[in-house]
């Protein structure tokens, strides 16, 4: 990301305003493009110097140039170590590399091993995501994060099979509603598991608190340390709940229409002349209607929370009471 660039002048956030909701949809949206992928490494670099040049003094203004290297930057580093994150990962990546899985929960009639087999595909990318782009201030150990996996594993293969088996056993439903919940039961796996997975692969953050910082106006920016960052005042277990907390809302949030309204909607297809005329079509649509949704869903959900939280000091751990920044508040990152 551009804040871990060094250089004694920040760029603003966002050519939107990231104060509203909307502001931050589309912000997320390019932070998700899926056409940020395809930037080759020298694009990056480039990119990386435009943004350095500007940080230095260099460039005396924002210009759309610098806006799409900001755009690269963004969706391709990590706002903590300054790395790139690995590709399958980042945000932008999000969408892609979610389909296949995706799809293959929502496959009508999976028994018993599809079910398991797609939950762990499920919760093993989503390990890799919630650790690619988690807060890095506060590592996590490998032990910690093979128990993690092997919990949220157990949770969304516990509640699909518990529901698979006690759905068709319902009482005085239709045939029809019960299809309707059947359809339903990878949502209520993932969005449980979903937001279990965040917690337990981010617990440390809890336990151990995240790096905090004070908001800052450009003039004490310009007095920060070397490459204009400003030093940590601490470590809050407030500000960790708080980012890790609203991480797992907005995955519920993502998954709710990707996992809902594709099957829904399949449905009606399925009972509608012509998919029942061309059921070697299912899949495809089933592809279809995950991509598009997905392509929606993820910048809405993203712009649920700011990435970069600023919060009132007095919120947080009375210790930094006296340690705020511009109106009193204090930033941090919240992770993706």
């Amino acid at each position: 990301m551009s804040t871990s660039l060094p250089g004694n002048r920040e760029l603003p956030a966002s050519q939107y305003n990231l104060n509203t909701y909307w502001g931050r949809v589309r912000h997320s949206a390019d932070i998700s493009d899926p056409r940020t992928l395809f930037v080759s490494s020298a694009e990056l670099e480039n990119a990386k110097n435009l943004i350095v040049a500007f940080k230095m003094g260099g460039i005396p203004s924002m210009n759309p140039e610098l806006w799409r290297a900001k755009k690269i930057v963004d969706s391709t580093i990590h706002p903590d170590t300054g790395e790139p994150v690995f590709l399958p990962f980042r945000m932008s990546c999000f969408v892609l590399s979610n389909l296949i899985v995706t799809a293959g929960m929502l496959t009508p009639g999976l028994k018993t091993r599809g079910t398991l087999l797609w939950q762990i595909t499920n919760q093993s990318l989503n390990v890799a995501i919630n650790s690619s782009n988690a807060n890095k201030s506060t590592p996590l150990s490998t032990s910690t994060m093979v128990q993690s996996y092997i919990l949220a594993v157990s949770a969304s293969c516990s509640v699909a099979l518990g529901l698979n088996a006690v759905v068709p056993r319902l009482k005085r439903v239709s045939p029809s509603t019960k299809l309707i919940l059947s359809r339903l039961i990878p949502f209520a796996a993932v969005a449980s598991a979903g937001a279990l997975n965040v917690f337990l692969m981010r617990g440390e953050e809890i336990r151990r608190g995240i790096d905090i910082y004070p908001v800052v106006d450009d003039e004490k920016l310009a007095k920060g340390k070397e490459g204009g960052s400003i030093e940590s005042i601490g470590k809050s277990k407030k500000a960790a709940m708080l980012a890790v907390g609203e991480t797992a809302i907005s995955r519920v949030l993502n998954a709710t229409p990707i996992m809902v309204l594709p099957p829904l909607i399949l449905v009606r297809l399925q009972r509608a002349g012509w998919l029942k005329r061309r059921p070697g079509m299912t899949l495809p649509v089933n592809l279809g209607l995950i991509l598009t949704t997905s392509l929606f869903a993820l910048p809405l959900a993203l712009a649920a929370f700011p990435q970069q939280q600023a919060v009132d000091v007095q919120s947080l751990e009375e210790r930094f009471w006296d340690k705020g920044g511009k109106r009193g508040k204090i930033e941090f990152n919240r992770g993706i």
